[in-house]
């Protein structure tokens, strides 16, 4: 039997990489990889979200991206702790026996390729092929990149679930909210911390001018809210030093002073420096004092830049010896649960047994806080926790203990037009991430603070 010859072109062979070279990555696939990682050391509790992003602590590989990768490998992180309740959900129901033991960062693989799909406009074959790429490129998850392929599938066929309040919340942390704020407003909060928020400033002066000139407005605690996105460094008047970023929650405790204009304050676990900015640009003087020698430094180049002075003291604020001041600010370490709308990562890293040793803490601390106030001054305690035991349950036992020597200068409502509501029985300030509505949910809400201004002696 005659055949017909192969007529067909000869096909360039393919070349692999050479000596010493390396395969050329996938477009799109570093950003992945890097988010997986991102995401993975959160839920193992190893690496909160933020400072996996700093310079000088990158195991990730955050810093090796370009900067357009970068922004794209925070933002899938960053959805995908946002909406990692709802995800796990998901994802969970197409495994029938759960997640395979020894399968690496298999869960953090499987929810940043979902929260891709779902929640990001990301073409759901692009999220999804990339997705069994990152299991193929980790030694333990590449066993398992049949099993990604198959999950997402699913998981992007059926598409996404209409949002319900509380779903992408640990299920102890919305009970506690339940106890403390009641089923309708923990709904509010949960819905809050569902949209990645806009981002505050707080500015030297001129607070319109600002707002005008970024495109943001005024907000009734004194500062400017702007959309989101871009480089902050890139924005007109941060080079100038004319603000800097403090959310407007966190920017009461300070105005419970008062006029600040000479008087001698102590800034006790400073860093990052939002708060010493506000007193020294009231124009207080004031030690800054925190334990980590590295953070004061920034806090020094972040207060150089906006033409701010302070003293840094490195130390432990339960047991520094200064001498007393005529204003005292404790914004004490606490499982900032408050800031979840801002940092997703936070309800995936703490657990409940966390509050219990926070509030240990915290009491030692605003006992040595009450001991480096003058007579007759004046202390203001915060925390950016929605955990009663971290803020009003403390300043009731700090009361009982000082035996009268403290008491509580109630917040009158004309100190905060605006946030009235916020403004508990006692005269204490209890702000909710569903405080500050506004018609764009993105431009809404404030951190869940506790703030407490106590006279001392």
């Amino acid at each position: 039997m005659n055949r017909r010859p192969d007529v067909r072109r000869p096909q360039p062979q393919r070349r692999g990489p050479g000596p010493g070279q390396r395969a050329p990555e996938v477009p799109g696939l570093a950003a992945r990889r890097v988010a997986v990682r991102l995401v993975d050391g959160v839920l193992s509790r190893t690496r909160p979200l933020d400072a996996a992003l700093e310079v000088d602590h990158d195991p990730s590989g955050f810093r090796a991206l370009d900067e357009r990768d970068r922004a794209l490998a925070r933002a899938i992180a960053g959805a995908t702790l946002r909406r990692f309740g709802t995800l796990r959900t998901l994802i969970a129901a197409r495994l029938d026996k759960g997640l395979p033991k020894k399968g690496g960062p298999l869960e953090a693989i499987l929810a940043t390729g979902a929260a891709q799909a779902l929640f990001m406009q990301i073409p759901a074959h692009t999220a999804v092929d990339l997705a069994v790429a990152a299991a193929r490129a980790d030694p333990d998850a590449r066993h398992f990149a049949g099993l990604v392929n198959a999950v997402l599938r699913a998981v992007v066929t059926e598409g996404a679930p209409e949002s319900e309040p509380g779903a992408d919340l640990p299920p102890w942390l919305q009970a506690r909210w339940i106890r403390a704020y009641g089923p309708e407003t923990t709904a509010a909060i949960a819905a809050a911390v569902a949209v990645e928020p806009g981002l505050d400033l707080s500015v030297k002066a001129d607070a319109a001018r600002w707002a005008e000139t970024l495109g943001g407005s005024v907000l009734p605690t004194g500062g400017v809210r702007i959309p989101g996105g871009g480089r902050v460094t890139a924005l007109e008047g941060y080079s100038e030093g004319a603000w800097w970023v403090q959310d407007a929650a966190a920017a009461l405790p300070v105005r419970l002073f008062g006029d600040l204009a000479g008087r001698s304050a102590i800034d006790l676990c400073a860093a990052p420096g939002g708060k010493t900015a506000q007193l020294a640009a009231a124009g207080a003087e004031v030690i800054a004092v925190d334990r980590s020698a590295e953070r004061l430094q920034r806090l020094n180049e972040n207060l150089s830049r906006l033409g701010l002075t302070a003293t840094p003291r490195v130390g432990d604020a339960a047991t520094i010896a200064l001498e007393p001041a005529d204003v005292v600010l404790l914004d004490a370490p606490c499982t900032a649960t408050g800031t979840i709308r801002r940092h997703p990562d936070v309800a995936w890293m703490k657990r409940e047994s966390d509050i219990a040793a926070l509030a240990r803490v915290q009491a030692g601390l605003l006992d040595a806080a009450a001991r480096l106030v003058r007579p007759g001054g004046l202390l203001v305690y915060c925390t950016c926790s929605l955990e009663p035991e971290e803020g009003e349950r403390q300043i009731q036992a700090l009361i009982a203990r000082a035996n009268g020597g403290v008491r509580i200068e109630p917040v009158l409502p004309a100190e905060l037009p605006g946030l009235e509501a916020a403004i508990d029985d006692d005269g204490c300030v209890r702000t909710l991430p569903s405080h500050l509505p506004a018609d764009d949910p993105r431009l809404s809400g404030m951190d869940g603070f506790f703030a407490a201004r106590l006279r001392v002696g």
